[in-house]
């Protein structure tokens, strides 16, 4: 039965598409033509009616819930040419929250509720405050107070550099030669320059001293001008010697005789000097003159330590003696009222270790270390490499920049130079110049003394410890000694030395000592390599070995 239906209906669309495809009828040709023009109305309306519902959004169709068009409806609106009408909600009205009126929070600020914990919040508060306030006050309390720096000039602040010997000392055997060599002398840290005597002054020859004339053998008056502008751009002061009688035999003072002429003409003499520019005098033999004219003695300190509303800036005045007893050293200290004074009283010669830690003992006992002085050598006693030997250059060099006070080194100390048959031998310049072994192994041996010295100056300027700290003595005996160098809160410095030909052991086991300490620096630095830990209770060191250790302070 469908499938006679199904071929009924076959054959009705079989002739319905028949009838559609035999061709009309001849028409009337006004009625074709009214035809065609209706047709072509109804064309150009549907392109605008397609055209503006190509204008429209294309939309979704509506909710399925809601009531549906018919099919055909839809083909005839909603879809029409691919286009499909959206419906868009309208926005919902914005709620905006404008808070309690002042009526609505005065009445609610005034419930016991809300006073209490107002109360309850301004008692915190203050209960906070003060507990902060307390416990700000116990941490200062209970803090360690630092101490307050001494008073310090400035030569004690780093090594005085003394050239006795102009001609010896350069190439140009000159003032201007000097000059030239500020720049490198300024690379060793040093803070003074002592120069001279360069006055013209002949042997034991009172009647043609001239303190203000610059001898003619070392130059001129401008050639000194210049080397004290040269060094004070380089933050070296200058110190002149003037010594009356630095070349004769007779005694630094000619004759007791002569004392008090030849101190009254130097009071001019400084006056004249000072004006130039220099920074301090140093004179040999102040004993004598302290002794013999104690009232010209107290106008030549006058001059020279008073400060001036034109030079403000202190003068340091420098004694130098001959005696070696520490406490002959410290009875002239304080005697003749010098800033410093320079003695043999560390002078190798018959000292072993003990009778130098006794020597330094005394003398910080019983003066500020400011006003205390250490030199080995001088203008009477030659160069260190003399008189220590060559292998012990740098423990000397460690022991005079680490003991309280200001050290003093000669010409050619840096380098372990050697007298060789005269006191005031040439200085020795490094160059570019091709040396054979030997002398290259000399060389090199300089410039590792020179670059010891430079470290350990350099070290000492930054390091208050090192600068202005307590000297505690921790061990010593015939041949061996060490000592401590601490100020407040800084890091702490131990310097240990062994003088024999033997290796030794300390065993420093003091309560302000840590159980090891780093090194800085030492002498044979294969056997205490820097930056290495090493055991204080069991210190080895070889023979003539030195070395500086460090440890940072603990509370």
């Amino acid at each position: 039965m469908a499938g006679m239906n199904t071929e009924e209906t076959n054959v009705d669309l079989k002739d319905a598409e028949t009838k559609d495809a035999q061709p009309t009828e001849a028409a009337d040709p006004a009625q074709v033509s009214a035809d065609a023009d209706a047709t072509e109305a109804d064309v150009s309306e549907a392109d605008l009616d397609q055209e503006e519902q190509e204008k429209q959004p294309m939309t979704g169709g509506k909710d399925q819930d809601g009531d549906a068009p018919s099919a055909g409806a839809e083909m005839d609106g909603a879809e029409k040419n691919g286009s499909v009408k959206l419906k868009i909600p309208e926005e919902a009205e914005e709620v905006k929250f404008t808070g309690l009126n002042k009526e609505e929070l005065l009445r609610v600020a005034g419930t016991p509720g809300w006073v209490r914990t107002r109360w309850a919040l301004l008692v915190v508060f203050w209960l906070g405050w003060l507990g902060m306030l307390v416990g700000a006050v116990l941490i200062i309390l209970q803090a360690p107070r630092c101490r307050d720096l001494p008073a310090t000039n400035w030569w004690n602040e780093g090594p005085l550099y003394q050239i006795g010997n102009i001609q010896a000392f350069t190439d140009t055997r000159n003032l201007k030669g000097v000059e030239q060599k500020v720049g490198s002398l300024s690379q060793l840290k040093v803070r003074g320059l002592v120069v001279g005597p360069i006055h013209v002054a002949p042997a034991d020859d009172a009647m043609n001293l001239r303190f203000e004339e610059v001898s003619p053998e070392v130059g001129n008056l401008e050639q000194f001008k210049g080397l004290v502008q040269a060094a004070h751009k380089k933050g070296i002061s200058v110190v002149l010697d003037l010594t009356p009688n630095y070349q004769g035999s007779s005694g630094p003072w000619f004759s007791n005789i002569s004392v008090t002429n030849v101190a009254e003409r130097l009071k001019s003499a400084l006056v004249f000097w000072l004006n130039e520019g220099v920074d301090g005098v140093q004179l040999s033999g102040v004993e004598r003159v302290a002794s013999v004219v104690p009232s010209l003695w107290a106008d030549i300190r006058v001059i020279v330590q008073n400060g001036t509303d034109d030079r403000p800036n202190k003068r340091v005045l420098i004694g130098v003696t001959e005696r070696s007893s520490a406490e002959d050293v410290s009875a002239l200290l304080s005697f003749t009222g010098v800033d410093l004074l320079i003695s043999r009283v560390l002078l190798p010669s018959n000292m072993d270790a003990t009778d130098r830690a006794e020597a330094v003992q005394l003398l910080y006992s019983s003066h500020t270390q400011t006003k205390l002085a250490w030199g080995l050598g001088g203008l009477g006693d030659g160069h260190l490499g003399s008189l220590v030997g060559p292998a012990l250059v740098k423990l000397h060099q460690l022991l005079l920049l680490t003991l309280p006070g200001t050290p003093v080194v000669n010409y050619g100390d840096e380098i372990g130079l050697m007298d060789k048959g005269t006191k005031f031998p040439s200085m020795l310049w490094d160059s570019d110049e091709e040396l054979n072994g030997t002398m290259q192994e000399e060389r090199a041996e300089r410039l590792s003394c020179r670059s010891f010295f430079r470290s350990l100056s350099e070290l000492r300027g930054k390091e208050r410890s090192l600068l202005f700290g307590d000297f505690l003595l921790l061990s010593n005996s015939s041949s061996s000694l060490a000592y401590l160098r601490v100020w407040d809160q800084s890091k702490r410095y131990l310097a240990a030395f062994n003088w024999a030909e033997e290796a030794a052991v300390l065993q420093l086991n003091d309560a302000a000592l840590p159980l090891r300490a780093e090194v800085v620096f030492s002498t044979n630095s294969s056997v205490l390599p820097p930056d290495s830990s090493v055991n204080l209770a069991n210190l080895q060191l070889g023979p003539g070995q030195a070395t500086l250790l460090s440890f940072p302070y603990t509370s």
